[in-house]
């Protein structure tokens, strides 16, 4: 990783634990079964994709792809004769909002207020240009509560970054399946937790490391390359300038507020063990 994190990415790190109460606290995968989506996955790319109307399994994939495509199909569109769209998203915002009052640390609402608007400033300039997801969660009227507004801002800016790293992964060479092998590599997350999380067979897997292994990304015990490592950063970096928007919007001064806000909050939620670290979708304690 780049020893000097850019603006962009410390700004991500700062929210990311905030957005990520939505998969590591009961209150959502409670609500969803309660509407009769069964099992945690068929919830979990439901949830996400709900602003996006009744997408199937191929465009869910598509969206996602550092899942295997085969876990999207099994939940979608099967939880759209469950539960419709509409339904599914209100169900997540409930959830996630008594989730977030459970778990959040002590804030001062002057605090707290200041940080939602930083936030939802931030969303307002992000552009979207090949982001669907974005596109659609910044279409989802804003909630009544601080709670609420707080999760919906962190969520557009995240998934803002998220189809921004797709777009720079793809750009790199790299299925998402590789690029989950390069993840792993760096040693920061394992291949059990990633594997697994993103349902990929041992053979699929494993076809992926001769395919990097062959390309001189990876050695032959799957750790990078001088040459996989510049190919990393080089994604990470992209990443990081296809996430300047808010950054932009906010300016440095405007970041460096919101990040000294938001991060003590990711950190409780670290710290108090609401959101587990290592974890697959790589947000750190801040």
């Amino acid at each position: 990783m780049d020893p000097s994190p850019t603006l962009a990415r410390r700004f991500w790190e700062a929210i990311e634990p905030v957005h990520a109460v939505a998969y590591f606290t009961r209150e959502p995968a409670e609500a969803a079964r309660a509407i009769g989506l069964t099992g945690w996955w068929m919830g979990y790319f439901a949830g996400r994709v709900a602003p996006l109307g009744p997408v199937g399994g191929a465009a869910a994939a598509a969206l996602f792809f550092a899942f295997s495509p085969v876990k999207p199909a099994r939940a979608l569109p099967e939880a759209w004769e469950r539960a419709d769209p509409g339904k599914v998203l209100d169900s997540r915002l409930a959830a996630v909002r008594a989730a977030l009052d459970r778990v959040l640390p002590p804030t001062g609402p002057d605090s707290l207020r200041r940080l939602v608007h930083l936030l939802e400033r931030a969303t307002e300039g992000c552009a979207h240009e090949g982001r669907a997801l974005a596109a659609a969660w910044s279409r989802v009227p804003r909630p009544a509560d601080l709670a609420g507004r707080l999760w919906l801002a962190t969520t557009i800016l995240r998934e803002h970054r998220g189809d921004g790293h797709v777009i720079a992964v793809v750009h790199g060479g790299l299925t998402g399946l590789e690029a989950s092998l390069t993840h792993v590599a760096t040693g920061n997350v394992s291949r059990e937790l990633i594997q697994r999380s993103r349902g990929w067979t041992d053979a699929e897997w494993d076809e992926a490391r001769r395919r990097l292994v062959a390309r001189g990304l990876l050695d032959r015990d799957s750790r990078l390359t001088r040459t996989g490592g510049a190919l990393r950063r080089e994604i990470e970096n992209a990443t990081d300038r296809l996430a300047a928007d808010p950054v932009a919007t906010l300016g440095e001064t405007g970041v460096e507020e919101a990040i000294r806000l938001a991060a003590p909050i990711s950190r409780h939620l670290v710290d108090t063990n609401v959101i587990p670290v290592p974890n697959p979708i790589g947000a750190p304690r801040p």
